[in-house]
């Protein structure tokens, strides 16, 4: 940082870089100078770097961050909250530089085939990504960074029968793994989208990313009223039930979660965005937070289940 808290000039490091000034970010992204001016100074979200006259010029990884933080604001994540999720994701992107790279160009075949309506093509990439990465990597490094992008920028001519495509293709191909999975565990789980706060696509991949050989998911589908999952856990007597959100939870719905963990015969869990946020409002509560990275979610969802978690 210089004296005035801001990114260094332009240095070597950049000078092989595409570098965008803040009018063409604003019609790339939507979001107009202003706004991106205020979540560099009050937020510190995006860190252009300047010219020797002071003007911004941004990279296509800020551009990158930009639609990442209106795919959260989409959600209903707050913008003060931004800042914590896009730390995590260049924490680990940090710690997998190596693979980054791959990761990128699977993401721009992925558009490309996407762009032709290309179902073959699609499913081969699918099969390569699942050949070289770990099941986390495939949705939370290539094809859900993707499918966010393109749902953020539905408003264009095609852009939603795009994005359609990807979302039916990938929701079919979860939803095949899953019933492959299915079988006998030692354990169950009921998943469960908070009300009108998630995409179905987005709870199947959780379904496949908290399952394990001991443990198997079942997630309900979106529309299960919340005021209901007593009587559906009551019926089905799972060894837990696993809310899911990426939005932060109000104050009327945390009072609801606490009313339904009182009358749950089994523990109430939080996972997605929303317990990363809420983590510290719900802690001492009857609602254990479970996170929102698949490793995370799953080593804490197996303590849980052998009692060497509190909430």
């Amino acid at each position: 940082m210089n004296e005035q808290g801001r990114k260094p000039l332009i240095d070597a490091s950049f000078t092989q870089q595409v570098l965008f000034p803040i009018r063409e970010v604003s019609r790339l992204t939507g979001v107009n100078a202003v706004t991106l001016r205020a979540w560099e100074r009050r937020y510190g979200l995006i860190q252009p770097i300047r010219t020797d006259s002071g003007h911004r010029l941004y990279s296509q990884a800020d551009i990158d961050d930009i639609r990442s933080i209106l795919g959260w604001l989409e959600r209903g994540v707050s913008v003060s909250k931004v800042g914590s999720i896009l730390a995590r994701s260049h924490a680990i992107a940090g710690h997998t530089s190596g693979a980054s790279d791959a990761w990128l160009r699977w993401q721009h075949q992925i558009r490309l085939a996407v762009q032709c309506f290309d179902l073959v093509g699609l499913g081969r990439l699918y099969e390569e990504v699942f050949a070289a990465c770990t099941l986390d990597q495939v949705f939370a490094e290539v094809f859900m960074p993707v499918w966010h992008d393109m749902a953020v920028r539905r408003g264009g001519y095609g852009q939603a029968s795009e994005w359609l495509f990807l979302d039916q293709f990938l929701r079919s191909r979860v939803f095949a793994r899953l019933q492959l999975a299915h079988g006998p565990r030692s354990r169950t789980v009921l998943l469960s989208p908070l009300p009108g706060q998630c995409h179905e696509l987005e709870l199947l991949v959780t379904s496949l990313i908290l399952g394990s050989d001991e443990t198997g998911v079942t997630p309900l589908v979106c529309g299960q009223p919340l005021q209901e999952l007593a009587l559906v856990c009551e019926r089905l007597k799972p060894d837990a039930l696993v809310l899911f959100s990426h939005q932060p939870p109000t104050a009327e719905l945390t009072r609801q979660l606490t009313r339904l963990a009182a009358v749950l015969d089994c523990p109430l869990l939080l996972a997605g965005e929303a317990a990363e946020i809420a983590h510290d409002s719900l802690a001492g509560s009857p609602v254990a937070c479970l996170g929102a990275q698949g490793d995370v979610m799953r080593q804490r969802l197996r303590q849980f289940l052998a009692g060497q978690l509190d909430t």
